[in-house]
C-alpha cells in the first residue's frame, strides 16, 4: 500500500469517525454518567463490535447484506428498534441529587458488563456499517498485493482513529458531568440524549443498502 493512499484513508476515516453518530453519542453520554474511566467498558464494547463488523465485511457478510433486501431490512429494523428503546430509557432516566459524587446510586447500579453490552449492541445495530466497510476497504487496497497485510494496516488505522475519537467524546462528557449537577440540567441532558438516540433509530430505519 502506497503511503499517499494510506494518508487518504486516514483523512477519510478521521472525518467519518468524528461525525456524531450513535457510537460517539453513547461514548459521550456514558462519559457524562460514569466519567472517562467508567466509560471504558462502553468503548470496549463499541470497538469489539466494530472489529467483528470489519471481520464480517472481509468475510463477505457486508456483500450478503448488500445483496439480500430481507436480511438487510431485518437487521436494520432490529437495530432501529434498539436505538429507540435506548433513547426512551435515556429520556425517562431518573435524576440524582448526588450527580457526580462517589456515592451516586444511579450510576453505581449499572455494572461494567451492562456498559460493555450496551456499547456492543449499539455498534452492532447498524447494518449499514457492514456494507460501509465492505465498500470502503477495497478502495484503498491493491488487488495485485497480499490482502491480509493491507487489511491489517487499514483495520489498525481505523481502530486508532475511532478509539481516539471515542476518548475525546467520553472525555467531553466527563467534563460536562461536573456541570450537570442540578436536577433540571440532568433532565435536559436526558431529554437531549434520549431524543438523539430515538432520532438516530428513526434515521436508521430509513437507510437503504445503496
Amino acid at each position: 500500500m502506497a503511503f499517499d493512499t494510506w494518508l487518504i484513508f486516514v483523512v477519510t476515516v478521521f472525518f467519518v469517525s468524528a461525525t456524531p453518530g450513535p457510537n460517539m453519542l453513547l461514548a459521550m453520554s456514558h462519559g457524562i454518567r460514569f466519567g472517562l474511566r467508567g466509560a471504558l467498558p462502553t468503548m470496549a464494547g463499541l470497538l469489539l463490535a466494530l472489529g467483528l463488523i470489519m471481520g464480517g465485511s472481509a468475510a463477505g457478510l457486508g456483500a450478503l447484506l448488500a445483496a439480500s433486501e430481507q436480511l438487510f431490512s431485518f437487521v436494520k429494523y432490529a437495530g432501529a428498534a434498539y436505538l429507540v428503546w435506548l433513547g426512551y430509557q435515556a429520556w425517562r432516566a431518573p435524576v440524582s441529587e448526588r450527580m457526580g459524587s462517589e456515592d451516586d446510586e444511579s450510576t453505581a447500579a449499572v455494572s461494567n458488563w451492562q456498559r460493555f453490552r450496551t456499547g456492543f449492541l449499539v455498534a452492532m445495530s447498524n447494518p449499514k456499517a457492514f456494507v460501509f466497510f465492505a465498500a470502503l476497504f477495497p478502495q484503498f487496497m491493491r488487488a495485485d498485493a497480499p490482502q491480509m497485510p493491507q487489511l491489517a494496516v487499514l483495520a489498525g488505522t481505523f481502530y486508532v482513529i475511532e478509539s481516539s475519537w471515542q476518548v475525546v467524546y467520553a472525555f467531553g462528557g466527563a467534563k460536562l458531568k461536573h456541570w450537570i449537577t442540578s436536577p433540571l440540567r440532568q433532565r435536559l441532558m436526558n431529554r437531549f440524549a434520549g431524543g438523539s438516540f430515538m432520532a438516530a433509530g428513526v434515521a436508521l430505519s430509513t437507510v437503504s443498502r445503496a
